[in-house]
């Protein structure tokens, strides 16, 4: 499997999981980086996918999906490591857990993390990214909806 599979499975079980919502560009941008993240529910990335990153498909599981870029004028930047610290809670505050694990493949890097969800709940995501070699971390805060059908 290649980062532009998953990528683009994961791009397209956000527009089906979000409707018009997932129009807004999901990344922040400081320093001379980029922070692309997304969330999603891991039952629409196909079995193929899933085997292939060890992703347990579910409705009632979420995936969260960080890459890191640095920005080259011209190109569409390089991909960086990154220390990635996370704080997740639900609107009632209650927190939770989820490991990141780095994915190095071919020229691209990005950071999968799985974890469990209940219908209409709303996570809130808050990351601090620090690029290899940097010492100030980028903040970055996004929120995503989960529906189980």
């Amino acid at each position: 499997m290649h980062f532009r599979y998953l990528i683009k499975a994961c791009c397209i079980s956000l527009l089906m999981s979000t409707g018009s919502a997932a129009l807004a560009e999901n990344s922040t941008s400081s320093g001379g980086y980029t922070i692309h993240h997304n969330a999603l529910k891991s039952d629409f990335l196909t079995p193929a996918i899933a085997k292939a990153y060890n992703i347990q498909r579910s409705k009632y599981r979420g995936l969260l999906n960080i890459s890191v870029i640095k920005n080259q004028a011209g190109t569409t930047g390089t991909p960086v490591k990154a220390q990635i610290e996370l704080k997740v809670a639900n609107l009632n505050g209650i927190p939770k857990e989820i490991d990141l694990r780095q994915v190095v493949e071919d020229q691209a890097i990005y950071y999968l993390g799985d974890f469990p969800v209940v219908n209409r709940e709303i996570v809130n995501f808050n990351l601090k990214v620090t690029p290899e070699g940097q010492s100030r971390p980028i903040n970055a805060r996004f929120s995503q909806q989960f529906y189980i059908d």
